[in-house]
């Protein structure tokens, strides 16, 4: 398992959504992963004010809790993490305090 202190997320906007990427590890086999996070999905899934880093790393955080990093998908929409987690939103919004 890797320490959530070796996430590394940067985002940049674009139109109605933001470009993530996030590193997992600091080792030789640190993975990459690109996240697309639109803006009505952070204003459902956190509380106002909070930045589109962390609701990424809090999503990565929970993911890694559940999957070994190299098995968390390489380029993926910020819903999808639902899809495969039920419980993701509910969880997500009780972590971020929404």
């Amino acid at each position: 398992m890797v320490d959530d202190r070796l996430i590394t997320v940067g985002c940049e906007p674009d139109r109605d959504r933001w470009r993530c990427e996030v590193r997992i590890g600091d080792d030789p086999d640190a993975t990459r992963h690109q996240l697309t996070v639109l803006d009505e999905d952070l204003l459902r899934l956190a509380p106002a004010g909070t930045s589109v880093e962390r609701v990424a790393e809090a999503s990565f955080v929970f993911l890694l809790e559940r999957e070994p990093r190299e098995s968390i998908l390489r380029q993926f929409d910020l819903p999808v993490i639902a899809r495969y987690f039920p419980e993701y939103e509910r969880e997500i919004r009780r972590r971020l305090g929404a």
